[in-house]
């Protein structure tokens, strides 16, 4: 059995202490490094789809157990926009505290007042359009460009702007001291592709990896509280993907203490279990991808190359 973990942002910076099964995998595996690739793109390729665009807001809906059929979506993530010294800088959904009644609130509103758009809210903070009219989309998620300045201009978002400013549940967070919902980032749009794929299965939060893995037939289901729980029902054959994003956003938003903390989980409930399978001959090889950030790499761990005691494990942002 082979167990494949794509954990993006594994590499992105240090964190305080040490994560031993984390470290350890990484010293004694055989290093691949490649051009580092944002998620989304990472599992095109592995699904068959390379160099293609990646249709976000189809893979969403699909997800979510919805049917984009043949029309083109994207992705509308609510987005906050700050003005930083006069420029404005995007404040991705991740970073927003909404609830589903307010995404409810909103969408509603945006489909009231516009023809020719529709839009979905899969989740409070993933929301999905079809839309008519021409716009100006981005080519990246505003996670990837957090913090970052953002270009203006555009009529139609000019107008969804217009009509967020006044809404009530922006007046409503206003009032709280929360930061309003005051633009959508319009990203990955596109038509549901045909896929295929190497893995017998696929678990996974994240809805690009879901979409993928429902194209394609392939069993899939949401992360299971631990590896030790998945194990307890693992086929004893195949290739297995388990995308471990919970580091994703805390690294994109440099929130040092939230990464300590997904890391912390991810060595205790993920990487220790899988280090003890892999030691006793539970799994049969393991293969950690980290596809982004300024170190991208694979990382191919088989039970004798636990032995490499020489191969001593280092701190992770260097793991070389």
């Amino acid at each position: 059995m082979h167990w494949e973990l794509a954990v993006p942002g594994l590499l992105a910076g240090s964190a305080p202490g040490r994560f031993p099964s984390i470290e350890r995998l990484l010293a004694r595996g055989r290093r691949r490094e490649r051009s580092p690739v944002g998620l989304e793109a990472w599992l095109m390729e592995n699904f068959g789809l390379e160099g293609e665009n990646v249709p976000v807001g189809a893979l969403t809906l699909l997800a979510g157990n919805a049917d984009p059929g043949g029309d083109s979506w994207l992705r509308a993530d609510p987005v906050h926009l700050r003005m930083m010294r006069d420029r404005p800088v995007v404040v991705p959904a991740e970073a927003l505290n909404l609830s589903r009644a307010e995404a409810d609130a909103l969408c509603a509103a945006l489909n009231d007042h516009f023809v020719g758009m529709e839009v979905v809210a899969i989740g409070p903070r993933r929301w999905c359009a079809r839309i008519e009219r021409s716009f100006s989309s981005n080519q990246r998620s505003a996670l990837e460009e957090a913090g970052r300045e953002v270009l203006t201009g555009d009529p139609l978002l000019n107008e969804i702007q217009m009509l967020l400013h006044a809404h009530p549940v922006n007046e409503a967070r206003e009032a709280r001291g929360e930061p309003p919902v005051n633009s959508l980032w319009l990203w990955g749009a596109g038509r549901a592709p045909k896929v295929s794929s190497t893995w017998s299965s696929v678990l996974a939060d994240e809805p690009v990896a879901m979409g993928l893995a429902r194209l394609a037939r392939a069993r899939y289901s949401s992360l299971p509280a631990s590896a030790a729980a998945w194990l307890e029902r693992a086929p004893e054959e195949g290739r297995h993907l388990i995308v471990l994003d919970a580091l994703r956003a805390p690294a994109a938003l440099e929130n040092v203490d939230s990464c300590k903390e997904s890391l912390e989980a991810l060595e205790r409930d993920w990487f220790a279990p899988v280090f003890a399978a892999l030691r006793s001959g539970r799994i049969g090889m393991v293969t950690v991808h980290v596809p982004d950030g300024a170190a991208a790499a694979s990382f191919e761990t088989v039970r004798g190359d636990l032995l490499r005691f020489w191969r001593r494990a280092k701190r992770l942002h260097n793991p070389a």
